[in-house]
């Protein structure tokens, strides 16, 4: 009896288990995916990991004070990069965004009034990238393909909408999470430790960026890594 008993009861433990796992799934599959957990293979966390390269990819939706201080700096350091711009923010700034344009650097979207595409309609959603999409080939003549969701924020709609207008979805290996912090120490060592093929740091145009970017830059070619536009890292 006691053998049947720790059987049924082993049985019952492993349902449960299975359980708790499928409600996992279907309830994380409607919200914001985790760094490294996406949700198709259109989505990428990291690049090509069988080559040094890595890419500092810049999301620019708010501000232009520092702009010229970083296009300096990558200028100096004949480092190009990808700007992942809001459509508000081109709209805004238009010649800061020829600038960026002018500098050689990649252009991708970041969508128009930086909205989470997670609690968006695949119609709104659409919009989002499309417009933003129109207003940048207005001004250049570029054709965009990589799509930043602001906020990190996505789900499986995001997805089949960003891939059905030839968009990739791309997400990053390293948040230096520059818009909150300033401490220049701690967004270094969020950009560089553990630096490995493929990295994908994510940083935006503040303070703290700006005076870090020579450093961040130097570690990265010291340590063997060419820096290159996210799309010639995938």
């Amino acid at each position: 009896m006691k053998k049947q008993e720790f059987f049924k009861a082993l049985g019952t433990n492993l349902i449960i288990v299975c359980m708790l796992v499928s409600l996992g799934v279907v309830s994380f599959s409607g919200g914001i995916v985790g760094v490294f957990a996406p949700v198709s293979e259109n989505v990428y966390y990291k690049g090509d990991t069988s080559k040094s390269k890595v890419s500092l990819m810049i999301n620019v939706y708010w501000g232009n004070e520092y702009l010229p201080s970083i296009l300096n700096t990558l200028k100096e350091c004949k480092v190009k990069t990808t700007f992942f711009v809001g459509g508000m923010w081109v709209n805004k700034y238009p010649e800061d965004f020829l600038s960026i344009v002018g500098g050689g650097h990649e252009i991708g979207n970041h969508g128009y009034f930086h909205k989470d595409c997670d609690k968006l309609s695949p119609e709104q959603i659409k919009s989002e990238i499309t417009n933003t999409h129109k207003l940048v080939k207005e001004y250049t003549g570029i054709d965009m393909h990589l799509f930043a969701p602001p906020s990190g924020a996505y789900n499986s709609k995001t997805v089949d909408v960003a891939t059905s207008l030839d968009y990739k979805v791309i997400m990053w290996t390293k948040d230096t999470i520059d818009w909150r912090d300033q401490d220049e120490e701690v967004l270094f060592n969020r950009a560089t430790k553990n630096l490995s093929n493929g990295d994908l740091i994510l940083m935006h145009p503040t303070l703290a960026t700006s005076k870090i970017l020579p450093k961040v830059i130097k570690y990265c070619l010291e340590n063997g890594f060419s820096i290159v536009p996210v799309g010639q890292c995938l």
